[in-house]
């Protein structure tokens, strides 16, 4: 398996698949396969296909960069996609065995490594999959007769997050300022108005200038309202570090994170 991987990522990797430019744009529309043929094609003339088309747009659009050599951590992950398609073949008893210990061994390293205490992974393709996770259990945690009643019990409490300021743009449609004191304020607010103050979701270093909240006073606010505290972003690399900064490490203690370490460690297609 692996070596045919490699096989198949040397060759998507060829830079010297076009010499003639002239000709370049009027082979794209023969790289594209039309209506379906009565017969197949063998792997090497449907990788050829796919190289083809990842490189096909160049002379049009030549600030997009050509695939990158992805180094043997590289090659790792994505043999791991491998494994993970072979594994699920395996009969139910097995392959329940086998992820159990797998999620249990990575999550206990995950929590050790990022300063974790007895934490929980849950790990999901899309960014913004895991707070809608969190979202789920925040709500089950606060309205006992969920289970039983839905959406409705919702209705005469109607739960409310609160976003860091600096928090990605679409996450969501109640944000929060990061004043502390205005936050307090709108959370008795809140309340008042018969609403469930249910999440807030703190920031921990944007990617643009690396503003981290005040998360260690944001944790004693959630604590004083029964709130869900969850934080997000790439500050929370640094706990695996041996020194952490008292903003950053003041999230360890927090309910819930969001980490990506695909994007840290430069892997490609890790959840």
């Amino acid at each position: 398996m692996g070596k045919n991987l490699k096989e198949a990522v040397k060759m998507l990797e060829d830079s010297q698949r076009r010499t003639e430019e002239e000709n370049g744009k009027k082979l794209i529309s023969g790289d594209i396969p039309g209506p379906l043929q009565g017969s197949g094609q063998d792997m090497v003339s449907i990788l050829q296909l796919v190289q083809n088309l990842m490189h096909g747009d160049e002379d049009e659009e030549p600030q997009s960069p050509r695939i990158q050599n992805i180094g043997e951590q590289g090659h790792m992950a994505l043999l791991g996609h491998s494994l993970g398609a072979y594994i699920s073949t395996l009969d139910k008893e097995k392959l329940r065995k086998l992820t159990t210990r797998i999620l249990s061994d990575t999550t206990l390293w995950l929590c050790r490594i990022f300063r974790y205490e007895n934490g929980c992974a849950y790990f999901h393709e899309e960014e913004r999959e895991g707070l809608a996770k969190i979202c789920r259990l925040a709500i089950h945690s606060r309205y006992e007769d969920f289970v039983v009643d839905g959406f409705n019990v919702l209705y005469n409490k109607k739960p409310v997050i609160y976003l860091s300021a600096a928090a990605r743009p679409g996450l969501g449609q109640y944000l929060c300022n990061q004043d502390v004191a205005f936050l307090e304020k709108l959370i008795k607010d809140d309340i008042e108005r018969g609403r469930l103050p249910l999440l807030l979701v703190a920031n921990a270093g944007t990617a643009a200038v690396g503003h981290t909240d005040k998360i260690g006073r944001l944790k004693e606010l959630c604590e004083q309202y029964g709130i869900w505290l969850h934080v997000e972003g790439v500050n929370l690399a640094t706990l695996a570090l041996g020194y952490v900064s008292s903003s950053v490490l003041a999230a360890a203690k927090c309910d819930s994170m969001t980490m990506t370490p695909g994007p840290w460690l430069g892997l490609p297609a890790v959840p």
